[in-house]
């Protein structure tokens, strides 16, 4: 074997420079499974934790189960109208993706308008900020009297929700390139298609991936808050029903289910962002 030693020092041969690399890696290894499991477990210990919190405080101030209901309570009534809950759901996943598509869709078109002609977004954008002030509960009641009282207007009101973000974020990214690239660009002789699908586009990816998270979560906000305004089945439907009624159980195991599928609608979105960005993992971490 060959001596890998300084003089005077213990000799380190080939075969222990070996061995002592795959303890490394089994160390990195194993420490990537404890940084994974802990993301994982943090969560559910942090939930677990807050539902025995909220249930002591049930039990200990004696709090009426018509205004706040014990977990107990809530996970029995997941159990027993479970399917009720889902079939209420339903429309309002459709709604919400609905929404989240069509508004993401014309957010990005628009950008890509804006990046190419500066005198569109010198006078549409103003037009877009004024839109996005205005309150949701404002937007609805008009929405309704325009499209119906079918899902239409709840697939326009998450639209609506969804587009400011990322319209503002998608422009920024298309823009927000380093003039080295650009030179470069220019250099090659890049036509202007080729700057823009080569350069904008992959840079602008992370910054749209950012205003989707936002999305997948405004847009059941949306959809649920279209439903207050005139629909007869929905999780924004079941909310106001419940509430008239006092049945608080409902009420909570509702919030629930719509926090669930909201939760999994980010995920998915970040699910979708890893694997598209996995030349930006470095930069996020």
């Amino acid at each position: 074997m060959v001596n890998l030693s300084a003089p005077g020092a213990e000799p380190v041969t080939m075969a222990s420079a070996f061995v002592e690399d795959a303890e490394a890696q089994q160390r990195f290894a194993a420490r990537r499974r404890y940084l994974v499991w802990r993301r994982r477990l943090l969560p559910v210990g942090a939930v677990i934790v807050f539902l025995l919190l909220w249930w002591q405080a049930v039990i200990q101030f004696d709090i009426k189960p018509f205004i706040a209901p014990s977990p107990v309570a809530v996970a029995e009534v997941l159990y027993q109208r479970f399917d009720m809950l889902m079939t209420n759901l339903l429309p309002t996943a459709i709604e919400a993706i609905l929404g989240f598509t069509l508004g993401n869709f014309a957010a990005i078109s628009l950008a890509t308008v804006f990046v190419w002609r500066k005198t569109a977004e010198e006078a549409l954008f103003p037009i877009a900020v004024m839109v996005n002030t205005i309150p949701v509960v404002a937007k609805a009641p008009i929405l309704v009297l325009l499209l119906g009282n079918g899902m239409e207007p709840k697939i326009a009101i998450a639209a609506i929700i969804c587009f400011f973000p990322t319209l503002v974020n998608m422009t920024r990214g298309l823009r927000d390139v380093r003039s080295e690239q650009l030179e470069l660009m220019r250099i090659l002789s890049a036509t202007p298609r080729e700057v823009f699908m080569r350069i904008r586009v992959p840079n602008a990816l992370p910054y749209l991936f950012s205003a989707l998270k936002i999305a997948a979560s405004t847009a059941v906000i949306g959809a649920i808050v279209g439903e207050w305004i005139g629909s007869t089945k929905g999780i924004g439907a079941l909310i106001i029903q419940s509430t008239y009624n006092f049945d608080s159980p409902l009420l909570y195991a509702t919030i629930v289910v719509g926090s669930t599928f909201s939760a999994l609608f980010f995920g998915a979105v970040s699910f979708a962002e890893g694997r598209v960005l996995r030349w930006n993992v470095g930069q996020n971490s």
